[in-house]
């Protein structure tokens, strides 16, 4: 069944999920995988990369997510591993919409909630002088709100400790050559990247390309379908570097790092 047909936003997806917060987690995951892969889960016997994830969120608590699912939190996170050199500049974090001064920032940049919110909370702004700064005031004014603490939408352990609702604001990254945002992510096994999911497009027409760290297409797409081939990043050695083994210290931070 593609759920996606029946309930086709988003927005409804994540508001059904939060009347159904009274579901254990180990039953919602299930009834989750089940409705996106069209099969059961097997926790006895693992075999798919989807499945162990769904273990990882029932059973992995290591104390350092809560930090690191918060985009502003995670920046300290970075800089203790000594990669503060690949952070994006920061214009600030609030924890109310009425503390930030518009007009001090930049012509471009972006507006977050700290911890997310399943791509429903960004605003990219790309020219200041043509945005509408009141709606703008009052959509981080609702992301700021106090939430009560209900399991996530993707009963995810690490959201549970979610205390306050912040948003940060950053420098917009650009490709010059095209007024695409495209992003990378990395999955890593063991400390070492196997893989390299890359969106393009995701405000119109959302693609998704996949490639091995010799950057080879693999072929497939996930839940976008695959778009044009991207060229190598000119610093994808420095990726790859970062994302790698010799830059942690321990292995419970591996796998933080490396998704981050």
């Amino acid at each position: 069944m593609n759920y996606k047909r029946i309930v086709k936003t988003r927005k409804n997806r994540f508001e059904i999920l939060k009347k159904l917060s009274w579901v254990p987690d180990s039953i919602m995951v299930r009834m989750q995988y089940k409705l996106k892969m069209g099969f059961w889960p097997n926790f006895k016997n693992p075999k798919r990369f989807t499945e162990k994830l769904q273990i990882y969120k029932l059973k992995y608590h290591n104390p350092v997510m809560p930090q690191c699912i918060d985009k502003y939190d995670a920046k300290a996170f970075v800089e203790q591993k000594g990669l503060d050199d690949i952070l994006v500049e920061c214009y600030g974090v609030y924890e109310r919409a009425c503390e930030i001064d518009w007009n001090n920032l930049p012509e471009k940049f972006v507006v977050k909630k700290t911890t997310g919110g399943g791509g429903l909370n960004v605003s990219i702004v790309k020219d200041k002088a043509s945005c509408d700064m009141e709606r703008m005031t009052n959509r981080v004014e609702a992301w700021t709100r106090p939430r009560s603490h209900k399991p996530s939408t993707g009963r995810e352990w690490a959201y549970m400790g979610i205390e306050k609702n912040r948003v940060i604001i950053e420098e917009l990254l650009e490709d010059p050559s095209t007024d695409d945002i495209i992003d990378y992510k990395f999955f890593c096994f063991k400390g070492k990247p196997f893989c390299v999911q890359l969106d393009s497009n995701r405000q119109e027409d959302h693609h998704q390309n996949y490639y091995d760290t010799k950057w080879n297409s693999l072929g497939v797409h996930c839940t976008y379908p695959e778009g044009p081939l991207v060229e190598k990043p000119k610093n994808f050695e420095k990726m790859l570097e970062v994302v790698s083994v010799p830059l942690l210290s321990s292995l419970e931070h591996r796998y933080i790092l490396s998704v981050f």
